[in-house]
């Protein structure tokens, strides 16, 4: 009740603190972003409100095409397929008035694949960034990579000499609970200009009045406000508090639906829930097994996916607001396929049996952790999946943080067991790959929690950044998730699908990304 007492209270001290016009949205959702150091962290919640302050080279639409943005033209360089020549949109300046060019495109993207950025895996194949002139850019990959382009929908581009000044020309190492000047404080090229950050109370960002678009936005003030509790977000719309609200309770839907004045848009999106746990021959630190570690013998993790009843998560938890599946990718993946996608029926006395066999008659303890204010109904997810593991004797601990402090135990791989959620922004099973299946090293595995290793996978998911002959990547593709589900590297759930509710003078589409654009907004 406190909980709920107090978000009430920030938000009314917010809405009256700020004049509401027809121009403002006060836009809610359960979390904020992780930071604002744009390299920092490869998180959706992060992107999407980075998204209205920085700016990408080449972006997606609702319908995820891809298209340019500070880019205005991109091809093979004629004569070397290595190289990719990136033309730059002219009279684009930053928000304290510099001028944006090729040496803040290269500089920006060398900062993106340094050692610190969580974004470096999408640039693994760059041998180089170079300036030809004030508005063309060379890309140097290590092979032909025809795909590259796709990578670079979420990595924003800076000023160099505003890095220089604040000495940000480093990335803030997010895992080691790090802090620079890049955290607070922004000068991007977007629609959008920072005014203040309160991080995880309330932040104001103002229209940029000199932005390079031919048509400004129809809002000029966005308020963003992290409201963790459900009932209080949409308390906050249902009075007039807040103007559109990101992540819609699965149970409030139909509700909403209902409601005069209110209309939600829903959508499937490109994203995956699922669970991991740690890999290796070393006990776990929060089981109860002292010699061994249970989650290494594939006949547990196959008794823990039998255990699980992805449809009575559908039923129940999301109130038919999943897409249940049995591989880590969305079918909107390039990989992905009907075959892949099945799942086995829940078989609780044949999980028992396996667990039997592999020595664990009457189970073993072991610590879940999971967000609360990430994805729809992460804790709850979570939850039910405790109670399916308890009736195969696997008494499991839940850990529930919001996700400001579950991604460091995520980044620094302090996980035995792990709710998390994936989007594919590439579109292409390579970005699965890379993250979260290829041993932790250099520009790979940023997100390979449970540290599984395969070097002969590792050597086909390389393969798969400059492999120019479709048809045989397609079929490397295939290889690797044959590997990857039949080892149960990772145990899916199901593929999340988004509702956003709003007022119903606003129309704002879906995104596939959940990367919704407040600068895309129009009023009725």
């Amino acid at each position: 009740m406190k909980r709920f007492l107090l978000a009430a209270s920030v938000i009314a001290l917010a809405a009256a603190a700020t004049p509401v016009s027809a121009e403002t949205v006060r836009w809610a959702r359960s979390g904020d972003a992780l930071t604002l150091d744009p390299h920092s962290q490869n998180q959706g919640v992060t992107h999407t409100f980075n998204h209205h302050i920085y700016e990408t080279l080449l972006d997606r639409d609702s319908e995820g095409t891809l298209q340019g943005r500070l880019a205005t033209e991109w091809k093979v360089k004629e004569g070397d397929p290595t190289v990719w020549v990136f033309t730059l949109r002219q009279g684009v300046t930053f928000h304290d008035g510099a001028a944006f060019t090729a040496e803040d495109v290269v500089f920006s993207l060398d900062r993106a694949r340094s050692e610190k950025s969580n974004m470096k895996q999408l640039h693994a194949d760059v041998e180089s960034v170079t300036a030809v002139d004030d508005y063309t850019v060379e890309v140097k990959m290590k092979g032909p990579s025809p795909l590259y382009p796709n990578n670079l929908t979420n990595t924003f581009m800076m000023d160099k000499t505003w890095a220089e000044t604040n000495d940000v020309v480093e990335v803030q190492d997010f895992g080691a609970g790090e802090d620079n000047y890049a955290v607070r404080n922004t000068n991007g090229t977007g629609p959008y200009k920072l005014v203040s950050r309160d991080p995880d109370v309330r932040s104001v960002l103002a229209l940029n009045e000199n932005h390079w678009a031919e048509t400004k936005p129809a809002v000029t003030e966005i308020i963003y406000l992290p409201i963790a509790e459900a009932a209080t977000r949409v308390a906050a719309l249902l009075s007039g508090e807040v103007d559109i609200v990101q992540d819609v309770p699965v149970q409030d839907i139909e509700r909403l639906a209902g409601t005069s004045g209110i209309k939600v848009e829903t959508g499937p999106e490109n994203r995956v829930i699922y669970f991991g746990y740690k890999f290796g021959e070393e006990p776990l630190k929060s089981s109860n097994v002292t010699d061994k570690n249970p989650f290494n013998d594939p006949k547990v993790r196959e008794a823990m996916e039998l255990a699980i009843d992805r449809e009575a998560i559908k039923r129940v938890v999301m109130r038919g607001q999943s897409i249940p599946t049995g591989v880590p990718t969305p079918p909107f993946v390039n990989g992905w396929t009907p075959e892949l996608d099945a799942y086995p029926a829940t078989n609780v006395e044949a999980a028992k049996s396996l667990l039997a066999d592999a020595g664990y008659p009457d189970g073993f303890t072991v610590t879940l952790d999971t967000p609360n204010n990430r994805y729809v109904n992460d804790e709850a997810i979570s939850q039910a999946v405790v109670g399916m593991l308890g009736q195969i004797g696997i008494k499991v601990t839940l850990a529930s943080r919001p996700i400001a402090q579950h991604s460091p135990v995520i980044i620094n791989n302090e996980s035995d067991f792990y709710l998390l959620g994936w989007g594919v922004p590439t579109f292409d099973s390579a970005y699965i790959f890379n993250d979260l299946v290829h041993t932790k090293e250099g520009h790979y595995g940023a997100y390979n929690v449970g540290l599984y290793s395969n070097p002969e996978l590792d050597a086909k998911i390389e393969s798969l950044g400059t492999e120019v002959d479709l048809e045989k990547r397609d079929a490397t593709i295939a290889e690797i998730w044959e590997v990857v589900k039949g080892d149960r590297v990772l145990l899916p759930i199901h593929n999340q699908v988004l509702a956003y509710a709003m007022k119903d003078n606003i129309t704002l589409e879906v995104h596939p990304e959940n990367q919704p654009r407040i600068y895309t907004v129009t009023f009725d």
